[in-house]
């Protein structure tokens, strides 16, 4: 198995066209030159989110995830059901200084400067088999720092899923020595 894969080998064309007419552009923001695509109306329609939700908990079964981690803050929305559906428990990657008690911590950098994310570590153990899901893959900064997170943490990455990949901006290059064997799977590319 191969970390790289064809982004959209197992989605669809009708589930990827559905997901896609329901994504908006956003023109200059959050700055100017910037085209946001915005996930809201995707989640405002019951069936679309429930198409999304089913596809990223097939993944995670296919890659026999036994926890599903969701980075804040789209990738709560998403992952939080996609764990419920699959049946799988729900982790959350936080931004510093959001969670009690002990964490780890990863920091990373932004398109716009850096950040660092945190996880309770007792939550993931030796034995469980994460997938990593997001809203969207752009640069790769945020997703690099999960699977470093996951990893530090004790537990197997199985796989990272996003709704959707930047490929214009060449995220899925820039995974590829941090993610291994592990599979980047994205339902739809822009």
């Amino acid at each position: 198995m191969t970390g790289i894969s064809d982004p959209e080998a197992a989605v669809p064309g009708a589930v990827r066209d559905m997901l896609l007419g329901r994504i908006r552009d956003v023109a200059d923001y959050p700055v100017p030159g910037v085209m946001f695509k915005d996930i809201t109306p995707l989640l405002a329609d019951p069936e679309a989110f429930t198409v999304l939700t089913d596809s990223l908990a097939a993944i995670c079964s296919r890659r026999g995830a036994t926890k599903v981690v969701g980075l804040e803050a789209r990738g709560f929305i998403l992952a939080a059901p996609v764990a419920v559906r699959a049946g799988l428990g729900f982790i959350p990657v936080r931004k510093a200084g959001k969670l009690p008690g002990a964490t780890l911590a990863q920091s990373y950098e932004l398109e716009y400067g850096t950040a660092e994310m945190e996880v309770h570590a007792e939550d993931l153990t030796s034995e469980d088999r994460v997938v990593i899901v997001d809203d969207v893959l752009a640069t790769g900064g945020t997703a690099e720092a999960a699977l470093q997170l996951v990893r530090r943490a004790g537990a197997q990455v199985a796989g990272i899923a996003v709704l959707m990949e930047l490929g214009f901006l060449g995220g899925r290059d820039k995974l590829k020595p941090t993610l291994r064997d592990a599979p980047l799977d994205a339902l739809v590319t822009v």
